[in-house]
Formats: structure tokens, sequence, C-alpha cells
């Protein structure tokens, strides 16, 4: 008997345009819960749009985004599915590394919100600098932060552009190992980036989009290497 998997995220006909500029073009594609995506292509291709549009921080001009059949929504308890790593930080300047991830966790009605914050402060690597403000610390360092703060609620999706940007080594050689974590205890991926080693070992499909469309969608054979 086939069983069908379910459709953790879906894009039905997405459009988008910016002062008359199409920036996506009715991409249609899914992704079944526990899979992991990447989107690939150039500059300006639009997937970052796509990505906004996904975690419903952006709203299309037209079609629409579902997470596990439910029309996208910005109601709090809907929200709690998606989790979003974007270019920008998130992050309160005025608070510290620490207070970062109490407020954040405290928002989405996690259970002991202060135990939750420094269990993530030392996965990250960051308990040591936890009492200073964002601006205290090096590119690098807000990038695991604003990672482990868009987990502060273990979302089943998480949304990602271009994660490892600002990364050393050290730093990619982290967010592999956490995202393969992820990816093995079922959450599902979807992360637009240049990167083709992390294409390679931790896509299990990459959809290729190219000015504003779904140019190929090609499974890819992760490798541990």
């Amino acid at each position: 008997m086939m069983v069908t998997k379910i459709h953790a995220l879906e894009a039905r006909k997405l459009s988008k345009s910016f002062a008359g500029r199409v920036v996506l073009d009715e991409v249609d594609f899914e992704i079944a819960e526990a899979e992991s995506v990447a989107l690939t292509g150039a500059n300006g291709a639009g997937k970052t749009t796509l990505l906004r549009c996904l975690a419903s921080s952006l709203r299309p001009d037209g079609g629409e985004v579902r997470w596990f059949g439910q029309p996208a929504s910005s109601n709090p308890a809907a929200r709690r599915r998606i989790g979003v790593v974007a270019h920008e930080s998130f992050l309160y300047p005025q608070l510290t590394l620490r207070e970062n991830l109490i407020f954040a966790a405290r928002m989405y009605d996690v259970v002991r919100p202060v135990d939750r914050a420094e269990r993530l402060l030392a996965q990250s690597g960051l308990r040591t600098d936890a009492h200073c403000l964002p601006s205290r610390i090096s590119q690098g360092m807000r990038r695991r932060l604003a990672v482990v703060r868009a987990l502060v609620h273990d979302p089943p999706i998480l949304l990602l552009d271009e994660p490892a940007a600002g990364l050393d080594r050290r730093g990619t050689a982290w967010l592999m190992d956490l995202l393969l974590q992820l990816r093995g205890r079922g959450r599902t991926l979807c992360f637009a980036t240049h990167d083709d080693r992390l294409v390679g070992r931790l896509a299990d499909r990459a959809v290729q989009i190219d000015a504003g469309r779904v140019r190929a969608v090609a499974d890819v054979e992760s490798r541990a290497a």
C-alpha cells in the first residue's frame, strides 16, 4: 500500500512584483515533511523573495503558501511551525545575547525560557559572551545567535537564506553539524545557497530558480564528505 507524503510546505502559483518588475512568476512546488530542499540560482533570481513568501513575512501578489496543508498565517499558533534565518538577524540591539534568546522564547510561549536560552547558548558556543550586546560580538557570532534564535521554539519547518553567510570555517562546520542533526530528527529544511558543498551534504532535492521561475528540480545524492 502506497503511503502519501505530507507536504510540509506548498507554493502554488506564487507571484510577486516590485515597482513593476516581476520577481516571482507563478512559482509552483512542494516540500515533503522531513525533506531538505536547496533553492539555487544566481543573485536576483528570486530566492530571497520566495523564502520570505514561504515564511509569510511577505505577502505574494498572487498564489498561495500552505504549511502542513493549511494556508500560511501570521497567527501566533501557526507561526510556531516556522523558524526563519534571514539576511537580517532580527536581534534586538539593546538586549544581550542571553536576553535576546529569552525574549524570543517567551514570545513563542516556550516552557522554561531561561533554561532553553542557556541550552542554545551552550550549543552555539556563545555562553561566554552571553552578557554582551550584539554590537560587541563578531558577524559570525551574530549569525550563530540568529540561527539558534530561529530554533528557540523547536519549529518543524526551518527556512534559511544563505545560512553560512558570515561564518568562518569553524562556524560553517558547526552549522552543518546542526542542520544535519535537525534533518536526522525529521525537521523540514528549505535553504537558499550558492554553496555546492552545502547542497551536496544537506539537500534531498535542489530547486533551481531563474528569473522568478522554477527552471529545474533535481534529486541530490547526499555525501558524507
